[in-house]
């Protein structure tokens, strides 16, 4: 089965080499029978891709990693811990407004959408980019995490001082993935209610990282939430797998 997902440009070219190996191949199988059988699959097709579309890999300044699209109805919009407009921002995104509001005095948003975050540079990335509905981890070991792997790879390959926040034991375990020498790694507990006071809550990586652009030269990240009005969205192609 052909595989050519429908993909932001940049990406496709970097990633090409992974589009064309057995295992996206059998992952597009999979997806594909999961399907036919009927069940629901988050996010919707179009938006599986939406981390890669909203920042080209030229674009990423900061990569931020996370484990699993959200389950619910409505909720996942592919962007790691970022949900549909008009949903309520779940516990671990609540907190990371907190810590959002504490580090920059950002007033806690209403709105889940991240996505003026990834269109100024935030790679908002999910390490399984789909999920059955309600049932977490669903997708896990089907072959997201190889390609997920070699995004990060790739990244730590061709780019230079970037900024990688990772967030809770899982993202931690991917620091292999980076090249310490030419990337900044931010460290700090999970923010889910679990965990977010064990070292999420107070770790500031926001500001921190604003400095790290700021030393660089490099424009800061307007970490207030929310989608982008209509005449400041980038024309970027969005699809399926």
């Amino acid at each position: 089965m052909p595989v050519d997902p429908r993909i932001e440009e940049s990406w496709k070219s970097m990633l090409d080499v992974e589009f064309k190996k057995p295992y996206f191949a059998e992952l597009k199988q999979f997806l594909v029978a999961e399907k036919k059988r009927g069940t629901v699959v988050f996010p919707p097709g179009p938006e599986i891709f939406s981390a890669f579309n909203m920042t080209p890999f030229h674009k990423v300044k900061i990569v931020i990693i996370g484990q699993d699209p959200y389950h619910g109805p409505g909720q996942a919009n592919g962007l790691c811990f970022s949900v549909s407009d008009g949903v309520k921002p779940p516990p671990s995104l609540a907190n990371i407004y907190k810590e959002l509001s504490d580090d920059l005095k950002i007033p806690v948003n209403s709105s889940g959408n991240l996505e003026n975050w990834a269109r100024q540079g935030v790679l908002l990335l999910n390490a399984t980019l789909t999920v059955r509905a309600n049932e977490p981890a669903s997708h896990h070991n089907r072959g997201w995490e190889t390609f997920t792997d070699a995004v990060i790879r790739k990244l730590s390959e061709e780019r230079k001082s970037l900024v990688f926040m990772l967030w809770g034991r899982f993202a931690q375990n991917k620091d292999y993935l980076i090249d310490t020498g030419k990337h900044h790694i931010l460290k700090a507990a999970h923010p889910s209610p679990f965990s977010a006071y064990n070292g999420f809550m107070g770790c500031r990586h926001f500001s921190r990282a604003n400095a790290i652009l700021r030393q660089q030269n490099e424009s800061e990240i307007d970490w207030r939430p929310g989608a982008l009005p209509d005449k400041l969205q980038l024309n970027l192609t969005s699809g399926a797998v």
